[in-house]
């Protein structure tokens, strides 16, 4: 178990602690939302921890089975909905892969991504593209 403690600060802003490591970061309501925009919004980090998650598992995974997957990068688009309700309806994912050319480490890494917590734990109406591109 994991314990993550907020405390309120006003103006749709809160203060979010991690608690086994004590780090904290703001929480800011998006300008679309009443908010100021000036930091990650909650629906920013559920974006941030599907594709940090993705390169995690994919970490994991490469270290295993001895790939390097220093300078992969990982981009994230998060489209917003409003009907019926205001939820997030689309993470677009990019990842970026330089030196993997093997077709086998290709489709090991692909397939550790896509089994991530994060990404089996979103709510199936959301779209989740996923592309992968091999440099």
């Amino acid at each position: 178990m994991v314990k993550i403690d907020m405390k309120y600060e006003g103006r749709l802003r809160l203060q979010v602690q991690h608690g086994p490591s004590g780090t904290t970061l703001l929480t800011d309501a998006p300008v679309d939302n009443h908010g100021k925009g000036e930091s990650f919004s909650p629906t920013d980090l559920v974006a941030a921890a599907l594709g940090s998650c993705m390169g995690t598992i994919m970490g994991i995974m490469a270290e295993r089975h001895g790939i390097d997957l220093t300078g992969m990068t990982l981009h994230v688009e998060k489209d917003m909905v409003t009907e019926p309700v205001r939820r997030i309806g689309k993470l677009a994912v990019t990842i970026v892969v330089p030196r993997v050319k093997d077709k086998k480490d290709q489709k090991l890494l692909e397939k550790a991504a896509l089994t991530c917590p994060v990404h089996r734990s979103l709510h199936p109406e959301i779209d989740i593209p996923v592309v992968f591109r091999w440099a």
